[in-house]
């Protein structure tokens, strides 16, 4: 079984687990062309290597960050969001 390490429940199940993205840098949406924020909302990078991504524990319904190896598939770290961003939640 592969365990990943939630922030605010500790270690679960990876099937407790849905992904939710790699984080990615917000266009500012009052003056970015509409190819841009498409490509925000819809296009992933598919990087080979380390990544920082969202991810979210369904049962407790918590939203936290995770930098994972999407070759070897190894979760590296995982942090609440506040820790993430740099302020407290």
């Amino acid at each position: 079984m592969k365990i990943m390490h939630c922030p605010l429940n500790g270690p679960r199940n990876i099937q407790e687990f849905v992904w939710m993205g790699e984080i990615k840098d917000v266009p500012d949406q009052a003056s970015c062309a509409d190819l841009d924020w498409t490509n925000y909302l819809f296009i992933e990078n598919n990087f080979a290597g380390e990544v920082e991504e969202w991810w979210l524990h369904a049962p407790s319904n918590y939203l936290f960050v995770a930098r994972r190896n999407t070759i070897t598939d190894e979760v590296l770290w995982t942090k609440s969001a506040g820790d993430y961003f740099g302020r407290k939640q």
